[in-house]
């Protein structure tokens, strides 16, 4: 038990100029405290029941990889910072400016990291239309699989938990495949070793990622065979939204 403030209108005793209807009257209403009440609230272990379902998380060892991925966050010129105040958000990408909330595990680290670097390289850009939030989020959530998923990590159900969360379907991701397929392998380009890249042996390490730009959103780009890095080995993202 509680005590709960009790908040009433105090009408403001200055008539409204006669041109303004009831409902800029209703404004000049303004709010005071008039007492407490007690009141009742419930904690979780007085509830009783099935747990709730909780979201999946991406676990397994992301080993160098994370440290790899946040020089690369600093190659870019984009800061990175740790600030509980986000919360409930694991992450926020501001362009040029990402904000993770701290004490993740190394691997959700890796995947929420991922997640915020995709909007930066996709949706922060001064060209960039203004895709509606769900294609935001269904793109950068479905980067983050495939990078955790080629590094090894465990994805489990959490993509598609945070997709569904933004009512994205197959038709979302099935229009964004382009997207991030090139997005996804620009990452791996950068943190995965070059034996594990396929085709050419040799990694061009002497161009800056910011000078490879990302393909449209709408059409899949069509790179020099020549002169483009060889594409890793990454999963395809086959990302189930059956319910």
């Amino acid at each position: 038990m509680i005590l709960a403030p009790m908040v009433v209108k105090q009408r403001n005793n200055t008539p409204p100029p006669p041109s303004q209807d009831q409902t800029s009257t209703n404004k000049n209403d303004a709010l005071r405290l008039a007492g407490f009440r007690t009141a009742f609230v419930f904690d979780v272990e007085q509830t009783e029941g099935e747990a709730l379902p909780e979201f999946a998380k991406t676990t397994g060892d992301p080993k160098d990889y994370l440290e790899k991925l946040k020089a690369l966050v600093a190659k870019q010129g984009i800061s990175l910072e740790y600030d509980k105040t986000i919360a409930p958000a694991y992450g926020v990408s501001s362009g040029g400016k990402i904000r993770l909330i701290p004490g993740m595990q190394p691997a959700e680290e890796f995947s929420v990291l991922a997640h915020e670097l995709a909007h930066e390289i996709l949706h922060h850009g001064k060209d960039e239309p203004r895709l509606p939030k769900v294609v935001r989020e269904t793109q950068a959530e479905a980067v983050a699989y495939v990078v955790s998923r080629g590094v090894g990590l465990e994805t489990n159900s959490a993509a598609a938990d945070y997709i569904a969360l933004y009512t994205g379907d197959k038709k979302t991701l099935g229009q964004s495949l382009s997207a991030i397929q090139e997005t996804s392998s620009r990452i791996l380009e950068e943190i995965l070793p070059a034996e594990r890249l396929t085709g050419s042996r040799e990694k061009q390490t002497d161009k800056s990622f910011a000078e490879k730009p990302a393909q449209s959103h709408a059409e899949p780009g069509r790179p020099d065979p020549v002169q483009s890095p060889a594409a890793p080995q990454i999963p395809k993202p086959s990302i189930s939204l059956d319910r």
